[in-house]
């Protein structure tokens, strides 16, 4: 049996992949509008959406996989016009465009090709990665990934930090594992909380003791969301059932996270 003990140079060198890939997205999302403005941003989005949508069919290999693709990248462009073409767009503009998604899905698996194996496997697939693909667009909402002049105090950074922190600490040490069979142990759990907490102290002014106790708790609240994201993504390439390539399984393990993290960046932009 397979535990997290025997991971091996490949899971260790997926997970330093992905933080690479953590950083990198972060980064063009939130210096994105410095060099081209908002059209950055949408394009950054954009960019993120395709690769997790690529990455996901070559990492998953759902039955219907190249129609899933072209569903959720039609699925994240539609989500992407809509928030930045829309007068003060709020996080209810996706459902205009996952509703009928979910259904055009259903149509898909109805087109396959016979005889239509694992049905509710793929539909299952397919409608968590057009959810994910919509949920990147929240990142174009006002606020939500911080400030074009401080990329410093982005929470999108903050949740960043503690992927990326995490990814790298399971590399190295993935004991005691969070469950069986899995490459992600609690000091990466740990590593994420704690990295998270540390950037948005940083991030922040902690001049006064509230300063300081909210920037802990946005730390930790973001952190844990970014630790469970990133345990998830991990648990679900581990049940792919085959041996992941390694830059499909990066573009997940870094960028559906991500995506999982989105709804809770909303969240604290408008608290």
């Amino acid at each position: 049996m397979t535990t997290a003990l025997d991971s091996g140079p490949a899971t260790r060198g997926q997970h330093v992949a992905a933080a690479v890939v953590v950083a990198a997205a972060a980064a063009a999302v939130v210096l994105a509008p410095r060099v081209a403005g908002d059209d950055g941003r949408l394009g950054a989005v954009l960019l993120l959406q395709v690769a997790l949508a690529a990455g996901w069919a070559r990492a998953m290999a759902p039955p219907g996989a190249p129609g899933a693709v072209v569903l959720a990248v039609a699925a994240a462009v539609a989500a992407d016009l809509l928030v930045v073409g829309v007068e003060d767009p709020g996080p209810g503009v996706l459902l205009v465009v996952a509703g009928p998604a979910l259904v055009v899905a259903v149509v898909h698996q109805m087109l396959r090709r016979p005889p239509r194996t694992d049905v509710v496997g793929s539909l299952g697939a397919v409608a968590l990665l057009v959810a994910s693909a919509c949920a990147l667009a929240l990142l174009l909402l006002p606020g939500v990934p911080g400030e074009a002049d401080s990329w410093a105090g982005s929470p999108l950074v903050v949740v960043a930090a503690g992927l990326a922190a995490g990814l790298l600490v399971d590399a190295v040490l993935p004991r005691p594992a969070i469950a069986e069979e899995a490459s992600r142990g609690v000091p990466g759990l740990l590593a994420a909380v704690g990295a998270a907490v540390a950037v948005a102290l940083l991030a922040g002014d902690a001049g006064t003791l509230v300063d300081a106790l909210s920037g802990i708790t946005t730390g930790v609240v973001l952190g844990l969301v970014a630790a469970l994201a990133g345990t998830a993504a991990s648990f679900l390439l581990a049940d792919a059932g085959r041996r992941v390539p390694a830059v499909a399984g990066a573009a997940v393990e870094g960028l559906l996270p991500l995506a999982v993290c989105a709804p809770a960046l909303l969240a604290l932009a408008v608290v």
